[in-house]
Protein backbone atom coordinates (compact mmCIF):
# COMPACT_ATOMS: atom_id res chain seq x y z
CA UNK A 1 0.00 0.00 0.00
CA UNK A 2 1.46 3.93 -0.47
CA UNK A 3 2.71 5.70 2.12
CA UNK A 4 0.57 7.94 3.01
CA UNK A 5 2.62 10.19 3.96
CA UNK A 6 4.19 10.66 0.78
CA UNK A 7 2.44 12.72 -2.13
CA UNK A 8 1.79 10.93 -5.85
CA UNK A 9 1.54 13.44 -7.97
CA UNK A 10 1.29 13.47 -11.64
CA UNK A 11 3.11 15.91 -14.18
CA UNK A 12 1.91 15.43 -17.76
CA UNK A 13 4.22 16.62 -20.11
CA UNK A 14 8.07 16.38 -19.95
CA UNK A 15 9.42 19.01 -21.46
CA UNK A 16 10.89 21.92 -19.76
CA UNK A 17 8.00 22.99 -17.21
CA UNK A 18 7.47 19.72 -16.52
CA UNK A 19 11.08 18.76 -15.54
CA UNK A 20 11.36 22.48 -13.91
CA UNK A 21 8.70 21.52 -11.63
CA UNK A 22 9.67 18.26 -10.66
CA UNK A 23 12.76 19.58 -9.60
CA UNK A 24 11.17 22.13 -7.56
CA UNK A 25 8.61 19.70 -5.73
CA UNK A 26 11.75 17.21 -4.93
CA UNK A 27 13.46 20.07 -3.16
CA UNK A 28 9.87 21.05 -1.08
CA UNK A 29 8.90 17.72 -0.86
CA UNK A 30 11.65 15.62 -0.91
CA UNK A 31 9.66 12.58 -0.07
CA UNK A 32 7.13 12.94 -2.53
CA UNK A 33 6.84 10.21 -5.42
CA UNK A 34 6.52 11.65 -9.11
CA UNK A 35 5.19 10.36 -12.36
CA UNK A 36 5.97 12.45 -15.69
CA UNK A 37 3.76 11.55 -18.42
CA UNK A 38 4.43 12.02 -22.03
CA UNK A 39 2.51 10.90 -25.08
CA UNK A 40 5.99 10.58 -26.84
CA UNK A 41 8.50 7.65 -25.96
CA UNK A 42 11.15 10.62 -25.88
CA UNK A 43 10.74 12.83 -22.54
CA UNK A 44 12.66 16.37 -22.98
CA UNK A 45 9.60 17.87 -24.96
CA UNK A 46 10.59 21.12 -26.69
CA UNK A 47 14.12 21.30 -26.04
CA UNK A 48 14.31 17.80 -28.17
CA UNK A 49 11.92 18.72 -30.89
CA UNK A 50 10.98 22.44 -30.63
CA UNK A 51 14.75 23.92 -29.68
CA UNK A 52 16.44 24.62 -33.27
CA UNK A 53 19.08 21.69 -34.38
CA UNK A 54 21.89 24.02 -34.52
CA UNK A 55 21.41 25.15 -30.97
CA UNK A 56 23.04 21.95 -29.23
CA UNK A 57 24.58 24.21 -26.12
CA UNK A 58 20.71 25.33 -25.84
CA UNK A 59 20.02 21.28 -25.94
CA UNK A 60 22.09 20.29 -23.62
CA UNK A 61 20.26 21.37 -20.55
CA UNK A 62 18.89 17.58 -20.44
CA UNK A 63 21.67 16.71 -18.90
CA UNK A 64 20.31 18.35 -15.58
CA UNK A 65 17.20 16.78 -16.43
CA UNK A 66 18.39 13.52 -16.95
CA UNK A 67 19.82 13.04 -13.17
CA UNK A 68 16.23 14.25 -11.98
CA UNK A 69 15.04 10.92 -14.49
CA UNK A 70 17.04 8.69 -12.32
CA UNK A 71 16.42 10.19 -9.08
CA UNK A 72 14.46 7.86 -6.26
CA UNK A 73 11.03 8.48 -6.50
CA UNK A 74 10.62 9.71 -10.32
CA UNK A 75 9.43 7.93 -12.78
CA UNK A 76 9.08 8.33 -16.59
CA UNK A 77 6.04 7.26 -18.05
CA UNK A 78 5.81 7.77 -21.80
CA UNK A 79 3.62 6.87 -24.74
CA UNK A 80 0.78 7.23 -22.85
CA UNK A 81 -1.81 10.14 -23.67
CA UNK A 82 -4.32 11.76 -21.45
CA UNK A 83 -8.00 11.20 -22.87
CA UNK A 84 -6.57 7.87 -25.11
CA UNK A 85 -4.70 5.83 -21.89
CA UNK A 86 -7.08 7.25 -19.30
CA UNK A 87 -8.95 9.96 -18.77
CA UNK A 88 -8.36 12.94 -16.46
CA UNK A 89 -10.09 11.68 -13.85
CA UNK A 90 -8.57 8.45 -13.91
CA UNK A 91 -4.94 10.42 -13.36
CA UNK A 92 -6.83 12.44 -10.49
CA UNK A 93 -8.14 9.24 -8.76
CA UNK A 94 -4.65 7.60 -8.96
CA UNK A 95 -2.53 10.82 -7.72
CA UNK A 96 -3.09 13.30 -4.63
CA UNK A 97 -1.90 16.47 -7.49
CA UNK A 98 -2.16 16.11 -11.13
CA UNK A 99 0.10 19.08 -12.73
CA UNK A 100 -0.14 20.05 -16.90
CA UNK A 101 3.00 21.13 -18.28
CA UNK A 102 1.93 19.97 -21.79
CA UNK A 103 2.79 23.64 -23.62
CA UNK A 104 1.21 24.76 -26.10
CA UNK A 105 1.67 22.83 -29.42
CA UNK A 106 0.06 24.02 -32.85
CA UNK A 107 0.79 27.44 -34.46
CA UNK A 108 -1.33 30.25 -34.24
CA UNK A 109 -3.37 30.77 -37.38
CA UNK A 110 -2.99 33.90 -39.43
CA UNK A 111 -6.09 35.12 -39.57
CA UNK A 112 -6.08 36.75 -42.83
CA UNK A 113 -7.43 37.09 -45.95
CA UNK A 114 -5.32 34.32 -47.89
CA UNK A 115 -3.84 32.58 -44.55
CA UNK A 116 -5.52 29.08 -45.55
CA UNK A 117 -3.52 28.99 -48.91
CA UNK A 118 -1.06 26.69 -49.74
CA UNK A 119 2.18 28.16 -49.20
CA UNK A 120 1.54 29.60 -45.85
CA UNK A 121 3.39 27.42 -43.39
CA UNK A 122 3.32 27.80 -39.14
CA UNK A 123 6.97 27.83 -38.04
CA UNK A 124 6.38 25.57 -35.10
CA UNK A 125 5.59 22.87 -38.27
CA UNK A 126 8.93 23.25 -40.07
CA UNK A 127 10.79 23.36 -36.68
CA UNK A 128 9.16 19.67 -35.80
CA UNK A 129 10.33 18.22 -39.50
CA UNK A 130 13.77 19.84 -38.88
CA UNK A 131 13.59 17.83 -35.58
CA UNK A 132 12.53 14.70 -36.75
CA UNK A 133 8.99 14.94 -34.54
CA UNK A 134 6.97 12.22 -34.31
CA UNK A 135 3.53 13.33 -36.50
CA UNK A 136 5.51 16.23 -37.26
CA UNK A 137 5.33 15.46 -41.03
CA UNK A 138 7.64 13.53 -43.07
CA UNK A 139 8.98 15.89 -45.55
CA UNK A 140 9.82 19.47 -45.48
CA UNK A 141 7.11 21.99 -47.32
CA UNK A 142 8.49 23.03 -50.44
CA UNK A 143 9.21 26.91 -49.66
CA UNK A 144 9.91 28.55 -52.87
CA UNK A 145 12.23 31.09 -53.90
CA UNK A 146 10.84 33.86 -52.34
CA UNK A 147 10.03 33.27 -48.32
CA UNK A 148 8.42 35.52 -46.21
CA UNK A 149 8.40 35.39 -42.35
CA UNK A 150 6.14 36.89 -40.25
CA UNK A 151 7.38 37.62 -37.17
CA UNK A 152 10.79 38.45 -35.33
CA UNK A 153 10.74 37.14 -32.11
CA UNK A 154 13.03 34.03 -31.49
CA UNK A 155 11.20 31.17 -33.60
CA UNK A 156 11.61 33.62 -36.59
CA UNK A 157 15.30 34.13 -35.89
CA UNK A 158 15.22 30.29 -35.89
CA UNK A 159 13.61 30.05 -39.29
CA UNK A 160 16.13 32.63 -40.97
CA UNK A 161 18.82 31.44 -39.82
CA UNK A 162 17.87 27.91 -41.23
CA UNK A 163 17.24 29.69 -44.35
CA UNK A 164 20.37 31.29 -44.67
CA UNK A 165 22.28 28.35 -43.75
CA UNK A 166 24.76 25.90 -46.03
CA UNK A 167 25.09 22.57 -44.77
CA UNK A 168 28.10 22.76 -42.93
CA UNK A 169 26.07 25.12 -40.56
CA UNK A 170 24.39 22.03 -39.17
CA UNK A 171 28.13 20.00 -38.18
CA UNK A 172 27.52 18.62 -34.80
CA UNK A 173 23.77 18.89 -35.03
CA UNK A 174 20.66 16.86 -35.05
CA UNK A 175 18.96 18.04 -38.08
CA UNK A 176 16.43 15.48 -39.99
CA UNK A 177 19.17 15.48 -43.31
CA UNK A 178 16.37 14.33 -45.57
CA UNK A 179 14.88 17.48 -45.00
CA UNK A 180 18.21 19.64 -44.61
CA UNK A 181 19.03 18.07 -48.27
CA UNK A 182 15.57 18.57 -49.51
CA UNK A 183 15.91 23.00 -48.37
CA UNK A 184 19.17 23.20 -49.84
CA UNK A 185 18.23 21.34 -53.38
CA UNK A 186 16.19 24.28 -53.86
CA UNK A 187 16.87 27.31 -51.51
CA UNK A 188 15.27 30.38 -51.12
CA UNK A 189 17.18 33.16 -53.26
CA UNK A 190 15.42 35.86 -51.28
CA UNK A 191 14.06 36.07 -47.47
CA UNK A 192 11.85 39.30 -46.23
CA UNK A 193 11.38 39.27 -42.46
CA UNK A 194 8.69 41.12 -41.05
CA UNK A 195 7.61 42.64 -37.80
CA UNK A 196 5.02 44.71 -36.75
CA UNK A 197 6.79 46.35 -33.81
CA UNK A 198 10.14 48.85 -35.02
CA UNK A 199 13.28 47.69 -34.97
CA UNK A 200 14.46 47.95 -31.17
CA UNK A 201 11.04 46.96 -30.14
CA UNK A 202 11.30 43.36 -32.08
CA UNK A 203 11.08 40.93 -29.66
CA UNK A 204 13.94 38.92 -30.83
CA UNK A 205 17.41 38.30 -28.69
CA UNK A 206 19.82 40.27 -29.30
CA UNK A 207 22.30 37.44 -28.92
CA UNK A 208 20.54 35.94 -31.77
CA UNK A 209 20.81 38.66 -33.68
CA UNK A 210 24.45 38.95 -33.41
CA UNK A 211 24.75 35.01 -34.62
CA UNK A 212 23.47 36.14 -37.42
CA UNK A 213 25.39 38.70 -38.07
CA UNK A 214 28.60 36.67 -37.59
CA UNK A 215 27.58 34.29 -40.25
CA UNK A 216 29.13 33.86 -43.11
CA UNK A 217 25.99 33.89 -44.92
CA UNK A 218 23.50 36.24 -46.21
CA UNK A 219 23.30 39.48 -47.59
CA UNK A 220 21.17 41.81 -45.27
CA UNK A 221 19.41 45.01 -46.36
CA UNK A 222 16.92 47.33 -44.16
CA UNK A 223 15.10 50.40 -46.10
CA UNK A 224 13.25 51.22 -43.04
CA UNK A 225 14.63 53.73 -40.65
CA UNK A 226 16.34 52.44 -37.77
CA UNK A 227 17.43 55.31 -35.75
CA UNK A 228 14.46 54.52 -33.36
CA UNK A 229 11.61 56.90 -32.62
CA UNK A 230 13.62 59.20 -30.15
CA UNK A 231 12.41 57.68 -26.63
CA UNK A 232 15.08 56.19 -24.20
CA UNK A 233 15.90 52.59 -25.31
CA UNK A 234 16.68 49.86 -22.25
CA UNK A 235 19.51 47.59 -22.38
CA UNK A 236 18.07 44.70 -24.36
CA UNK A 237 16.65 47.59 -27.00
CA UNK A 238 20.03 48.77 -27.39
CA UNK A 239 21.40 45.71 -27.90
CA UNK A 240 19.12 44.88 -30.20
CA UNK A 241 19.16 47.81 -32.30
CA UNK A 242 23.16 47.10 -32.85
CA UNK A 243 22.88 43.58 -33.13
CA UNK A 244 20.27 44.40 -36.72
CA UNK A 245 22.76 47.83 -37.79
CA UNK A 246 25.70 44.97 -38.12
CA UNK A 247 23.54 42.99 -39.90
CA UNK A 248 22.73 45.33 -42.54
CA UNK A 249 26.24 47.31 -42.23
CA UNK A 250 27.86 48.20 -45.92
CA UNK A 251 31.21 47.45 -44.25
CA UNK A 252 29.71 43.59 -43.47
CA UNK A 253 30.54 41.63 -46.48
CA UNK A 254 28.72 40.08 -49.02
CA UNK A 255 28.34 36.46 -48.00
CA UNK A 256 26.71 33.16 -49.96
CA UNK A 257 22.92 32.70 -49.47
CA UNK A 258 20.01 34.67 -49.96
CA UNK A 259 19.40 38.35 -49.87
CA UNK A 260 17.39 39.07 -46.33
CA UNK A 261 15.48 42.21 -46.19
CA UNK A 262 14.50 43.10 -42.75
CA UNK A 263 10.91 45.16 -42.17
CA UNK A 264 9.97 46.61 -39.51
CA UNK A 265 6.44 48.66 -38.52
CA UNK A 266 4.64 46.67 -41.39
CA UNK A 267 1.63 44.50 -40.66
CA UNK A 268 0.16 41.95 -43.04
CA UNK A 269 -3.21 42.69 -44.46
CA UNK A 270 -3.72 39.41 -46.56
CA UNK A 271 -1.49 37.07 -47.94
CA UNK A 272 -1.78 37.28 -52.23
CA UNK A 273 -3.02 34.18 -54.36
CA UNK A 274 -5.64 31.73 -55.96
CA UNK A 275 -4.92 28.23 -55.19
CA UNK A 276 -1.11 29.15 -53.57
CA UNK A 277 0.84 32.01 -52.41
CA UNK A 278 2.31 34.59 -54.75
CA UNK A 279 2.62 37.22 -52.41
CA UNK A 280 2.03 39.54 -49.04
CA UNK A 281 0.31 42.89 -49.09
CA UNK A 282 1.30 45.18 -46.03
CA UNK A 283 0.77 48.17 -44.06
CA UNK A 284 2.86 50.81 -42.39
CA UNK A 285 -0.65 52.77 -41.50
CA UNK A 286 -0.62 54.36 -44.09
CA UNK A 287 0.48 52.88 -47.63
CA UNK A 288 0.56 49.63 -48.83
CA UNK A 289 3.28 47.34 -49.48
CA UNK A 290 3.25 44.18 -51.84
CA UNK A 291 6.34 42.04 -51.68
CA UNK A 292 6.07 38.53 -54.23
CA UNK A 293 6.17 35.39 -52.35
CA UNK A 294 6.55 31.47 -53.22
CA UNK A 295 5.91 30.72 -49.34
CA UNK A 296 4.89 32.62 -45.99
CA UNK A 297 5.71 31.28 -42.75
CA UNK A 298 3.84 32.75 -39.68
CA UNK A 299 6.04 32.59 -36.45
CA UNK A 300 3.07 34.79 -34.52
CA UNK A 301 3.06 32.20 -31.48
CA UNK A 302 1.84 29.58 -30.46
CA UNK A 303 -1.93 27.78 -29.03
CA UNK A 304 -2.99 24.91 -27.69
CA UNK A 305 -3.33 21.73 -30.27
CA UNK A 306 -6.64 19.59 -30.71
CA UNK A 307 -9.72 18.92 -28.49
CA UNK A 308 -9.48 17.09 -26.01
CA UNK A 309 -10.41 17.16 -22.34
CA UNK A 310 -7.06 18.97 -21.42
CA UNK A 311 -7.30 22.03 -23.72
CA UNK A 312 -10.08 23.95 -21.55
CA UNK A 313 -7.96 23.89 -18.45
CA UNK A 314 -4.76 25.87 -20.27
CA UNK A 315 -5.12 29.22 -19.54
CA UNK A 316 -3.63 32.10 -21.54
CA UNK A 317 -2.00 34.38 -19.07
CA UNK A 318 -3.18 32.91 -15.51
CA UNK A 319 -1.52 34.25 -12.67
CA UNK A 320 -1.99 31.21 -10.69
CA UNK A 321 -1.27 27.60 -11.83
CA UNK A 322 -4.25 26.61 -9.38
CA UNK A 323 -6.93 25.55 -11.10
CA UNK A 324 -8.44 23.57 -8.30
CA UNK A 325 -6.58 22.04 -5.03
CA UNK A 326 -5.19 18.98 -6.70
CA UNK A 327 -5.50 19.98 -10.21
CA UNK A 328 -2.88 22.42 -11.53
CA UNK A 329 -1.15 24.10 -14.33
CA UNK A 330 2.70 25.22 -15.52
CA UNK A 331 4.71 26.50 -17.93
CA UNK A 332 2.94 28.05 -21.30
CA UNK A 333 0.04 26.00 -20.14
CA UNK A 334 -0.41 28.69 -17.18
CA UNK A 335 1.11 31.76 -18.87
CA UNK A 336 0.24 31.17 -22.79
CA UNK A 337 3.15 31.48 -25.19
CA UNK A 338 5.70 33.75 -22.95
CA UNK A 339 9.11 33.64 -22.35
CA UNK A 340 11.89 31.09 -22.90
CA UNK A 341 13.23 28.34 -21.48
CA UNK A 342 14.33 29.85 -18.30
CA UNK A 343 11.35 31.86 -17.96
CA UNK A 344 9.47 28.14 -16.88
CA UNK A 345 12.37 27.33 -13.92
CA UNK A 346 10.78 30.65 -12.33
CA UNK A 347 7.27 29.74 -12.94
CA UNK A 348 7.79 25.88 -11.81
CA UNK A 349 8.93 27.13 -8.39
CA UNK A 350 5.87 29.29 -8.04
CA UNK A 351 3.56 26.69 -9.06
CA UNK A 352 5.20 24.11 -6.27
CA UNK A 353 5.13 26.83 -3.74
CA UNK A 354 1.30 26.86 -4.52
CA UNK A 355 0.86 22.91 -3.83
CA UNK A 356 2.75 23.11 -0.86
CA UNK A 357 0.81 25.69 0.08
CA UNK A 358 -2.23 23.22 -0.16
CA UNK A 359 -0.86 20.65 1.24
CA UNK A 360 0.56 22.22 4.54
CA UNK A 361 -2.89 24.36 4.42
CA UNK A 362 -4.61 20.73 4.39
CA UNK A 363 -6.91 21.83 0.95
CA UNK A 364 -5.07 19.09 -0.66
CA UNK A 365 -4.84 15.77 1.71
CA UNK A 366 -3.06 12.71 1.12
CA UNK A 367 -4.69 9.52 0.85
CA UNK A 368 -3.67 6.02 1.20
CA UNK A 369 -6.21 5.32 -1.52
CA UNK A 370 -4.06 6.98 -4.29
CA UNK A 371 -1.79 4.57 -5.85
CA UNK A 372 -0.02 6.81 -8.11
CA UNK A 373 1.20 4.50 -11.39
CA UNK A 374 -0.01 1.35 -10.14
CA UNK A 375 -3.03 2.71 -9.46
CA UNK A 376 -3.43 3.37 -13.31
CA UNK A 377 -5.36 0.87 -15.82
CA UNK A 378 -2.94 -2.25 -16.24
CA UNK A 379 -2.81 -2.21 -20.37
CA UNK A 380 -1.81 1.79 -19.84
CA UNK A 381 0.99 0.48 -17.18
CA UNK A 382 2.12 -2.23 -19.83
CA UNK A 383 2.56 0.14 -22.63
CA UNK A 384 4.56 2.47 -21.17
CA UNK A 385 8.08 3.45 -21.78
CA UNK A 386 10.06 3.69 -19.04
CA UNK A 387 13.27 5.81 -18.45
CA UNK A 388 15.65 2.53 -18.71
CA UNK A 389 13.91 1.60 -21.95
CA UNK A 390 14.33 5.98 -23.26
CA UNK A 391 18.30 5.01 -22.46
CA UNK A 392 17.94 1.74 -25.02
CA UNK A 393 16.35 4.16 -27.44
CA UNK A 394 19.04 7.19 -26.82
CA UNK A 395 21.99 4.89 -27.50
CA UNK A 396 20.50 3.84 -30.74
CA UNK A 397 20.10 7.32 -32.10
CA UNK A 398 23.25 8.56 -31.00
CA UNK A 399 25.05 5.05 -32.44
CA UNK A 400 23.36 5.54 -35.58
CA UNK A 401 24.79 8.87 -35.90
CA UNK A 402 26.71 10.08 -38.96
CA UNK A 403 30.20 11.01 -38.02
CA UNK A 404 29.22 14.71 -38.29
CA UNK A 405 25.53 14.79 -36.25
CA UNK A 406 24.96 14.19 -32.46
CA UNK A 407 22.27 11.49 -33.26
CA UNK A 408 20.06 10.43 -35.90
CA UNK A 409 16.37 10.62 -34.69
CA UNK A 410 13.95 7.77 -35.32
CA UNK A 411 10.87 10.37 -36.28
CA UNK A 412 8.09 7.23 -36.25
CA UNK A 413 6.28 6.58 -33.14
CA UNK A 414 5.72 2.93 -33.00
CA UNK A 415 9.09 2.70 -33.95
CA UNK A 416 10.71 4.38 -31.04
CA UNK A 417 8.43 2.64 -28.89
CA UNK A 418 9.61 -0.81 -30.46
CA UNK A 419 13.71 0.11 -30.16
CA UNK A 420 12.81 1.42 -26.46
CA UNK A 421 11.68 -1.76 -25.78
CA UNK A 422 14.63 -3.64 -27.75
CA UNK A 423 12.31 -5.23 -30.85
CA UNK A 424 13.35 -2.99 -33.59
Amino acid sequence: MTDPTRPQIAIVGSGPSGCYLAQALLRAQPDCQITIIDRLASPFGLIRYGVAADHQHTKAITRQFERLFQAPGVRFAGNLEVGTDFSLGDLRDCFDAVVLATGLAADRELALPGGDLTGVVGAGTITRVLNSHPGGGDELPQLGSDVVIIGAGNVALDILRFLVKDRAGYSASDIADANLERYLSHPAERVTLVSRSGAADSKGDPQMLKELAALERAVYRCPDDLTGSGSVLDRTQTARLAAITEMVSADRPNHPGPEVNLRFSLAPVRILGDDHVTGIELTDGSNLVTIPATSVITAIGFTAAGSGELEPLIAQGAETGRIEPGLYRTGWAKRGPQGAIPENRACAKSVSDEITADLQAGELSVSEDKLGFGGLPVAAQAKSVDYSQWLVLDTHERESAAPDRVRRKISDHDRMVAVARGEG
